[in-house]
């Protein structure tokens, strides 16, 4: 494995596992006021777009991590929606 595909597997799991913490605290206090709709609507846009690149590219990192970031994304966009108001 090269050092670069070592960097992007860190790098990718170190953004993508920050996502986790936040996806806890959503469902264990049940409020997503603080939330925004707009930054997860672009950040799975982003991860979306990321995911296209690493398939058009075949990199095995960027394809791992951004698809499982648009999962995490999913679960807390599914957060904000059940649980605003």
């Amino acid at each position: 494995m090269e050092w670069e595909d070592v960097l992007g597997f860190i790098g990718g799991a170190l953004i993508t596992v920050s996502l986790v913490p936040q996806i806890v605290r959503l469902f264990k206090l049940k409020s997503a006021r603080e939330i925004s709709l707009l930054f997860n609507s672009l950040m799975m846009l982003g991860a979306a777009s990321w995911l296209a690149y690493g398939i058009a590219l075949d990199l095995f990192p960027v394809i791992l991590w951004n698809a499982m970031g648009l999962v995490l994304l999913g679960v807390m966009m599914f957060a904000k929606l059940r649980y605003s108001g």
